[in-house]
């Protein structure tokens, strides 16, 4: 019987055991190529289906900010060689040889700092009232969305007419009512407060992901909160501020870009007046590129702003990890 469990190399039967694993160890090279060549296939074919839309990435995107990048560093207008002027675009910004530079970086803060965080808590507490079951929320939420779908030049030329100082509907009724009026946009210390409630105007993309994110928790919470004798402020403060907080963050990021690259209502509403004081700085940068055809100087601003960009979203990364909590994760990161 012993001979009978010996190897085949010594002319004996093997067992069926010893047999199988023997096939297994056999196989396990040519099962691991196998594996191989399957990825390998498939990295193939998920680069051929991904091709056009890396190739629309190369082009559209990574080549025109390296050509901005080469251009700042240039004297250039549309027909001419670039002529290499080295740093010479971005000492004439900040040594203030150009009278626009500042005016527009001082109405640019002053927009985004003021309209970023009211409209992130109106959106908020709008989504709030809106998730309640209240007769005819779904025509609410509907009204609250218009805005949105309607284009951002037509709203504002609307709204230009409605803020006419002289016979303008909203001053009209201001008048009817007993209450001061005011110049709107026709004012330097109006006007950049005015573009601000503008921008209110239209939230309805944010308010529609506050409510996306509202929905999401959990009834369950709310309840254990009633068990336990919390009132509406303890179930805003411990269970829909935190369980939102990835939300918030994301609308935030997402309005500080938006802010920072405001341009419709300015460009419709005040070309950038009066005296400069809402001359935004994408509005700027059009300005200097288009209607006075220095693209090298134009390059420079648009580098600085993509730097400024990207700062101010890395320092809220940063401080979200402290502030945002992550459901499944257990704690805040």
């Amino acid at each position: 019987m012993r001979q009978r469990f010996s190897r085949k190399s010594e002319g004996v039967m093997m067992s069926p055991l010893e047999d199988a694993v023997n096939g297994v160890q056999t196989l396990k090279p040519v099962r691991h190529s196998s594996r191989k060549h399957q990825a390998a296939k498939e990295l193939r074919y998920g680069l051929l289906f991904a091709s056009p839309v890396l190739a629309g990435y190369l082009l559209f995107v990574l080549v025109p900010i390296a050509a901005s990048i080469y251009l700042s560093f240039t004297n250039y207008s549309v027909g001419m060689v670039p002529e290499w002027i080295g740093i010479a675009n971005y000492k004439t910004l900040f040594t203030g040889a150009d009278p626009f530079f500042y005016p527009a970086v001082k109405a640019t803060f002053y927009y985004v700092f003021v309209s970023v965080p009211l409209g992130i808590i109106i959106s908020f507490f709008a989504a709030v009232l809106l998730n309640q079951k209240i007769a005819g929320r779904a025509f609410f939420r509907g009204i609250f969305y218009l805005p949105v779908i309607i284009p951002l030049a037509a709203s504002s030329m609307v709204w230009m007419w409605l803020l006419q100082p002289d016979f303008g509907i909203v001053n009209a009724l201001l008048k009817q009512l007993h209450l001061p009026t005011s110049q709107w946009l026709g004012d330097t210390g109006s006007v950049v407060p005015t573009l601000i409630l503008f921008s209110f105007w239209t939230l309805g993309n944010t308010i529609v992901i506050f409510l996306a994110g509202l929905q999401g928790i959990p009834s369950q919470l709310y309840e254990a909160i009633e068990i336990d004798g919390g009132n509406r402020l303890h179930k805003l403060f411990y269970i829909t501020i935190p369980m939102t907080s990835s939300i918030i963050f994301f609308n935030t990021v997402i309005a500080f870009i938006n802010g920072f690259q405001a341009f419709v209502q300015p460009s419709v509403m005040t070309q950038g007046g009066p005296n400069n004081k809402s001359l935004f700085y994408v509005l700027y940068l059009f300005n200097e590129g288009f209607k006075s055809s220095r693209m090298g100087s134009a390059s420079a601003i648009s580098v600085l702003l993509f730097l400024v960009i990207a700062l101010f979203t890395a320092l809220i990364f940063f401080f979200s990890k402290s502030l945002v909590y992550y459901e499944g994760k257990g704690e805040q990161r």
